[in-house]
């Protein structure tokens, strides 16, 4: 990918981090310009989110902080590993999941 391709698609890309709403606003952001580099980033967001949803319902009837709070810490480092890596403008998968993010969620 080349430089203007990247500086295009940054804010898009760090948006798509913020779970669930931002990425509902970063693929309407990006429904007017096909950007590589935000197309990775949102689908990297996008299950991340679902990951986040799915986690949290099935931990929801634990009610125990010793359960709630490895998820909570789990989603905070990828998303901010996630954000760090938009930023400086890389397509690095997160660690762990991202691979499969990427294979899942291909046609976005």
């Amino acid at each position: 990918m080349d430089k203007e391709t990247i500086e295009q698609g940054k804010s898009i890309a760090i948006t798509s981090y913020i779970l669930i709403v931002g990425v509902l606003i970063a693929m309407s952001m990006k429904s007017e310009d096909k950007n590589q580099f935000a197309a990775f980033h949102i689908r990297q967001g996008l299950g991340l989110t679902l990951t986040f949803i799915i986690l949290g319902v099935s931990i929801s009837s634990f009610e125990s902080i010793y359960v709630a709070a490895p998820m909570w810490i789990f989603i905070s480092v990828l998303t901010i590993y996630g954000i760090f890596t938009a930023a400086k403008g890389e397509t690095t998968p997160l660690p762990l999941l991202g691979k499969l993010f990427q294979k899942v969620f291909k046609s976005i």
